[in-house]
This record gives structure tokens, C-alpha cells and sequence, in this order.
């Protein structure tokens, strides 16, 4: 019985750790932030985002959502502008836990020693796509910030698949501005 609670346990971390987004920023330091109110969609550097253009709209309009709900402005003039870079790739993840319990005496192999358990091996295949989302000040065309999201991505259905982008880019735009000392 105890050895169905380690695998049921097992399967929950390795499910967990898959759903979960690793987010990092970076800045430039010397930039202040509050002087930024309104931003606009680099078209330029969206159109070469290697995704389809169903998932840069669905990308787009939740950095919008993301940003509009943080009390930035939409703009023709923007302050700054917002572009977006995605790459994916294939993790393997090889598990493996030994969940019985040897027994037996003495230091080192012994061919009458007794022993028991027996070991489980969990192997998940899985797709990780990251996703860069770069502000850039307009007037002087220099990156100011970046927010990048890394995670496992599921396409099991279009509704699923709307939800983990919208998860991806509220975490990641939950870092903007930064907090500077």
C-alpha cells in the first residue's frame, strides 16, 4: 500500500514541476520606468516570432490585457514599444525511485544476502517553449526590458492552449517595471 503513495506522490511532483513557469527579467538600470505610460506592438519584431499568427494574436492580446490592466495606455505615439521572440524544444525527464527496502548483514556483496523492493522508472516527454517579451523605448530604440517565461507547453485543445499562453505572459508581465532601489 505504501508503495502506491510514493508513485501517486511521484507522478504529483513530476506533473507540478511541469506546469510551472520559470520567469526572469533584466533592465536596463539606468531607465526610469515611471516616464513610460503608452505602448504600441512592434510589428517589425513580432513578424518574425516563429509561431503562427493564431498564437502571436493570442500572445498579443494578452500582453495587451497584462498591460492595460496595469494602467498603460494604447497608443499611435507610444513611449514604448513591445515585441515578442519564442523558441521550444524537447525535454526528456528520466525518473527513477527504488521504493523498496533491502535487508541482510555485514559490508559490502554477499551472494546470501536478502534483499527486497524493486524500482520504478518515470520517463515524461514534453515540449518546453520560452517566450521573450521585449519593451523597447521608441525614441531611442534601445531594449529597456525583457521578460522571459519558460515552461512546458500543452496543445490539447485550443481552450488549454489559450489558457497556458495567458498564464505564460501574466507572469511574465507581472515583473514590469521593475522594482528598482
Amino acid at each position: 500500500m505504501k508503495a502506491k503513495h510514493f508513485i501517486l506522490l511521484g507522478l504529483l511532483v513530476i506533473f507540478s514541476a511541469c506546469s510551472a513557469i520559470k520567469v526572469t527579467t533584466d533592465y536596463d538600470s539606468g531607465v526610469k520606468f515611471e516616464n513610460y505610460k503608452t505602448f504600441a506592438f512592434y510589428k517589425t519584431g513580432i513578424d518574425k516570432a516563429d509561431i503562427s499568427d493564431l498564437d502571436k494574436k493570442r500572445i498579443l492580446r494578452a500582453i495587451e490585457r497584462e498591460l492595460l490592466a496595469q494602467g498603460f495606455s494604447k497608443s499611435n505615439e507610444p513611449d514604448f514599444l513591445v515585441s515578442i521572440f519564442t523558441k521550444s524544444r524537447e525535454r526528456v525527464n528520466v525518473n527513477q525511485n527504488n521504493l523498496g527496502i533491502g535487508w541482510g548483514w555485514g559490508w559490502g556483496w554477499n551472494p546470501w544476502m536478502m534483499g527486497g523492493g524493486f524500482n520504478n522508472v518515470n520517463v515524461s516527454q514534453f515540449t518546453e517553449g520560452t517566450l521573450f517579451i521585449d519593451f523597447i523605448d521608441k525614441e531611442k530604440k534601445e531594449l529597456i526590458w525583457q521578460g522571459v517565461g519558460s515552461g512546458a507547453l500543452r496543445i490539447q485543445n485550443r481552450e488549454k492552449k489559450e489558457k497556458r499562453i495567458n498564464l505564460f505572459v501574466q507572469e511574465i508581465i507581472s515583473r514590469f517595471p521593475p522594482k528598482q532601489k
